[in-house]
């Protein structure tokens, strides 16, 4: 109907102007098919190829691997998904019409490429990165009588199944992580382990330890909510006093066998402020501090994390 609405009119001043009745009707149509014939371009205008940045450009098994989208139409941009393999990993909103999505790597996986892709409204863009090999030390550990063979709680192995499972929207890091303790590093992240000289398979140091000195500070190396505060009182065996920091966006801290703890959970901590002391408590040989970094529930290397900011 708005069509030969507007024919009519068209019609009609095409005949003001002494036009045939024929030719005006050919005219008519013609503007009118002119006009939805510009319509494609205008709209195929709208729609520009995603502009996708990754960094670390050239990333090792353990790195985290970041996908930063930046959309033209910031329309609906929750829908921007970032897939590798089977797995789906939460894009969030760090900036106007920017979007991204952080990519675990771990010493458990192979080296090699990466094939990720990243769509929004239709828009496809495939990513093949290429994940440098990466070798990690082997340790011999003794664990004394009464902490060898220490296994975790239902309510443990549950608590924290339930914070490495966290993913809120809301960022609230915004600088390079800060060092837990000014202990040394005695530790690296990704070692993997001979417990009282059986092999552990499937496990790596998920983290770094700190050998500062029983009751050292321990701060939160950025901000964020505390999701989890544990105790050896309430079945942490292994853990043992434990604080888990949820930063946002899939990354979270644990800090492990704390003899003393100075927060609770829901608290908001800020970078440098204090959360608990160093200890011994849980499967541990001696006082130290292990800070795990978690992202999208893998336990990947904080090193860089600390080294510099990922905004």
């Amino acid at each position: 109907m708005t069509v030969e609405y507007h024919t009519s009119k068209l019609n009609k001043k095409v005949l003001s102007l002494g036009v045939p009745a024929r030719i005006a009707k050919f005219s008519a149509i013609s503007v009118v098919l002119g006009i939805f014939a510009a319509l494609p371009i205008a709209l195929a205008g709208e729609a520009k190829a995603l502009q996708v940045q990754v960094s670390p450009e050239t990333p090792r098994l353990g790195d985290t691997i970041s996908v930063v989208v930046n959309l033209d139409n910031p329309a609906n941009g929750s829908n921007v998904t970032v897939t590798n393999g089977d797995q789906t990993y939460p894009a969030y909103e760090i900036a106007p019409q920017q979007y991204r999505a952080f990519i675990p790597t771990t010493p458990l996986e192979k080296a090699g490429t990466r094939n990720v892709q990243v769509s929004f409204e239709g828009q496809v863009q495939n990513l093949s990165i290429q994940v440098r090999d990466r070798k990690f030390p082997i340790q011999r550990i003794n664990l004394p009588p009464g902490k060898a063979g220490v296994e975790a709680t239902e309510y443990e192995l549950k608590r924290a199944a339930e914070f490495k499972a966290i993913r809120t929207p809301e960022k609230f890091w915004d600088a390079a992580f800060l060092a837990p303790n000014k202990g040394p590093i005695t530790t690296i992240y990704g070692v993997r382990r001979y417990y009282n000289g059986k092999f552990a398979n499937d496990y790596y140091h998920r983290g770094v330890d700190y050998a500062g000195a029983a009751g050292s500070p321990v701060v939160a190396p950025a901000a964020g909510r505390v999701a989890l505060v544990g105790k050896v009182s309430q079945g942490f065996r292994v853990h043992g006093n434990v604080v888990g920091i949820d930063h946002g966006q899939g990354v979270a801290s644990i800090f492990m066998h704390l003899s003393r703890i100075n927060v609770k959970e829901g608290d908001i901590v800020k970078p440098g402020q204090l959360i608990g002391a160093v200890g011994a408590t849980g499967a541990s040989t001696g006082p130290h501090l292990h800070w795990g970094l978690y992202v999208n529930g893998k336990s990947i290397d904080p090193v860089p994390w600390r080294d510099q900011a990922v905004k």
